[in-house]
């Protein structure tokens, strides 16, 4: 299967349109969080809140960890089919956080960013990713993104305060577009998945 440049279109897109909502004025922004109690009147934020930032070093953390998803596509170039998983964990992480009625709102690249490293870590072991060594790329993500998940435990603590940068950090967003990525990553290695995408089936990757 031909590479894509389509995963590193969709990070510039992120790291772009977070800057511009940076500098945005406060009344403007707030038409693109998504708040729990009225998404359904602005469903575009289910899309649009992760590029919302509340605070300079969330802003910076984030776009430190996109610049380094960045640097890793840019070297393996995952696929359309991976940009296709990555689009659909996109919306559904953000809704999933309805499971938590103590969610009143969520913002940030975050789960966005744990719902990629899912994929390509699925992808890589899957061999679906045709680079030297694709299962033990994949194995490291895997459990750089477990170990992180467990140490956060968002299903027991979906939300927490962040006393350092005075926010509430939802760790429940990480969880669920974290699982959304495994899911589409693992859906996006299966026949089904091709056709609807319209693409011929990806052929497993020589490295091990």
């Amino acid at each position: 299967m031909k590479r894509s440049g389509s995963w590193l279109l969709l990070c510039a897109l992120h790291a772009v349109a977070s800057m511009l909502l940076w500098w945005a004025r406060e009344g403007v922004v707030d038409v693109f969080i998504w708040r729990a109690d009225g998404w359904t009147a602005q469903p575009w934020t289910l899309w649009t809140s992760a590029w919302v930032h509340l605070n300079t070093p969330q802003l910076i953390f984030n776009q430190i960890a996109l610049g380094a998803l960045t640097a890793f596509a840019w070297v393996i170039r995952p696929n359309w089919t991976c940009t296709l998983a990555w689009l659909l964990a996109w919306p559904l992480g953000q809704l999933s956080l309805l499971w938590w009625p103590q969610i009143g709102y969520a913002v940030g690249l975050s789960g966005l960013l744990h719902a990629g490293v899912a994929v390509l870590a699925v992808q890589l072991l899957r061999r679906r990713i045709p680079i030297p060594k694709a299962k033990r790329w994949g194995g490291l993500l895997a459990l750089v993104l477990l170990g992180k998940l467990l140490l956060e435990r968002g299903w027991a603590y979906p939300v927490v305060w962040d006393g350092a940068n005075d926010m509430s950090v939802v760790q429940a967003g990480n969880l669920s577009a974290a699982a959304w990525g495994l899911l589409l990553g693992l859906a996006a290695t299966w026949g089904p998945f091709w056709r609807l995408a319209g693409l011929p089936p990806a052929p497993s990757a020589a490295g091990r």
